[in-house]
């Protein structure tokens, strides 16, 4: 066949098939519009799940009479206008195209109207970006896009909706979604002619941590900690939820870059490495986490939808993410906000008259100040790791008692005093607003561990070297990256050199993971360095060792611990990083308050 041009509604609806995948996409695409355009209310009205009707109307600048049909053509915009503008979007739409798509699969009528306009304009589409006649309208200041039939001319793409009930809920999480990135934007959703969202604007912290407690549930809140953290241009803000405030799926996990929620990788791997030693098996973090940086500096031109996007310096940025969380969820302390869990963080049901809290999240009105910690003793050191390696099995030393009894103290510490050792499992102390339960032995592996980090990055990683070198057969493309990074396997223990176009040599490796698969560990070292731009596996199987080490090392159960030992502990809990949890992910510590205990015993009522 001869080459031919194809129509503009056929054209227009292949774009389509791109940006509008089912109702919700096409409220995206047009709530977008809202943002750029400058809006502070936008309503929303649904009608069958999006399939009969799609209205969404702002208060936004609007359009002038004479670009109504230009915003219907494809290809128009009044967003950018050169590459350089391209390479530095700062609107969440830009590409021109979502109105002429929506158009070519539905009946789209177009109604705006500008500050200086007497009256406003509307237009109707059909994909075709022709026959355009405007007819003047009673509407306020902003725009209205009404758009009925979803798919009518298109039965093919209509078949595979799903039930009104499921569009719908795809509508109202996306709405949800974007209402967290926008506090200064009211928002109401119906559907059928009936209210679902009503979201006020939202221009003071409070009411921001409002509108998030009404989108996430108000134990998101309560469990979560407030990150403000700037450097190297970036900056990262938001909530991030304590490791014991979980989830068994990846559904409360919000991410904005410049504005606009995205799904990436890179953040993906950040989040996780930041949660690595804190999160039980097989949960999932939440958060709802802001990061602006400068628009050179990520390409938001790499989806059709814009859903993901692309960090000109990924290793940078990744870098960043980690650091930011990382030391957020190691700034928590004991005994500094009570935070109360759902049943569902948990494996088990508490009853539902009990709230049960856990170690964790930041209370700035904390008064007590303790002394410098006195930290106990531990069996080994980390500079002699390799020896006390071979004598993990062996019984750990006493607590040190040595200087364990408080001075007075006008303010109770956050973890109390000890009472008594349960069963000889479990430390209960008292508080000033109630009792303190503690694992011990998932106390004591979190201290420990924390210390044999600490010791472990102020000294050079000790290097090992091999008996026999090994040969590793790898792709050009890894070999040049081996060389490129050899000052970062240097720093990590390991001596790589080049042998060939596509051969490594291996002559040494770090000392403490001679038990390791030296050659697997170099390959998927590669690997990340290749697709992420960081690896942070050595680190890991390193931090495997020194956790194991910890768990060994530390207090087992049925131990009886004194009074003294039992304080020492928790005075060290409340100095440590992270003791929210033990290496596992468990929880360290639960607490009952004066008002649960209450409860228990019907006190007051």
């Amino acid at each position: 066949m001869r080459i031919h041009s194809l129509p503009i509604q056929l054209v227009n609806q292949i774009a389509a098939g791109e940006v509008v995948e089912r109702p919700s996409s096409v409220v995206k695409e047009l709530v977008e519009n809202c943002f750029d355009a400058g809006a502070q209310q936008i309503i929303i009205d649904i009608e069958q799940g999006g399939a009969r009707l799609i209205k969404i109307r702002d208060d936004g600048c609007g359009i002038d009479k004479e670009d109504l049909p230009l915003a219907l053509s494809r290809h128009a915009t009044s967003k950018i206008a050169s590459l350089q503008d391209l390479e530095q979007v700062a609107s969440m739409g830009f590409r021109g195209e979502a109105l002429p798509s929506i158009s070519s699969v539905a009946r789209l009528t177009l109604i705006s109207r500008t500050a200086d306009a007497e009256c406003a304009w509307s237009v109707c589409a059909d994909g075709t970006e022709k026959n355009f006649d405007p007819q003047p309208d009673p509407h306020p200041l902003g725009t209205t896009v009404d758009v009925q039939d979803l798919f009518y001319n298109t039965p093919a793409r209509r078949k595979f909706l799903k039930a009104e009930k499921t569009e719908f809920a795809h509508i109202e999480t996306l709405i949800k979604r974007m209402a967290l990135s926008r506090f200064d934007i009211s928002f109401v959703l119906t559907h059928n002619q009936k209210e679902v969202l009503n979201l006020r604007q939202a221009h003071e912290a409070s009411a921001q941590e409002q509108r998030v407690a009404d989108i996430c549930g108000p134990e998101f809140i309560k469990n979560s900690v407030t990150i403000d953290y700037s450097a190297s241009g970036l900056q990262l803000s938001g909530w991030v939820g304590l490791p014991t405030f979980s989830r068994s799926q990846q559904d409360m996990q919000f991410f904005y870059v410049n504005g606009r929620l995205v799904k990436d990788k890179l953040v993906s791997h950040a989040v996780k490495q930041a949660y690595q030693d804190v999160l039980y098996h097989g949960r999932h973090p939440v958060f709802v986490l802001y990061l602006t940086l400068d628009p050179t500096l990520v390409d938001v031109n790499a989806h059709p939808a814009k859903t993901e996007v692309r960090f000109r310096e990924g290793r940078l940025v990744h870098d960043f993410l980690f650091s930011a969380l990382h030391r957020s969820l190691a700034d928590v302390r004991p005994g500094q906000t009570v935070t109360v869990l759902e049943a569902e963080t948990l494996e088990y049901e508490p009853s539902s008259q009990t709230s049960f809290s856990m170690g964790g999240s930041l209370n700035r009105q904390s008064s007590y100040n303790p002394r410098p910690a006195q930290q106990s003793s531990l069996p080994y050191s980390v500079g002699e790791s390799i020896k006390a390696y071979a004598k993990l099995y062996q019984e750990t030393p006493a607590y040190s008692t040595e200087d364990l009894t408080p001075d007075p103290a006008p303010v109770t510490p956050p973890l109390g005093y000890a009472i008594a050792h349960l069963h000889n499992i479990y430390i209960l102390a008292e508080t000033a607003t109630g009792i303190i339960l503690v694992d011990t032995h998932a106390a004591h592996e979190r201290v420990t561990y924390e210390r044999l980090k600490q010791q472990h990055a102020e000294g050079a990683i000790p290097s090992q070297p091999l008996l026999l070198p090994i040969k590793l057969n790898v792709t050009a493309a890894e070999a040049d990256l081996a060389e490129q990074e050899q000052a970062f396997f240097t720093q990590l223990g390991f001596e790589i050199t080049r042998s060939g176009p596509e051969a490594l040599i291996l002559r040494a490796s770090p000392a403490l993971l001679r038990n390791v698969d030296k050659e697997q560990l170099v390959r998927d070292v590669l690997a990340d360095l290749a697709v992420n731009g960081v690896s942070q596996r050595i680190e890991e199987h390193t931090n495997s060792i020194l956790a194991s080490m910890a768990c060994h090392g530390s207090i087992r159960a049925h131990r009886r611990l004194s009074i003294d030992e039992m304080n020492a502990l928790l005075r060290d809990m409340e100095q440590t990083e992270r003791i929210g949890q033990c290496n596992h992910g468990r929880p360290t510590w639960i607490e009952l308050s004066t008002q649960d205990l209450d409860k228990f015993f019907l006190r007051g009522q």
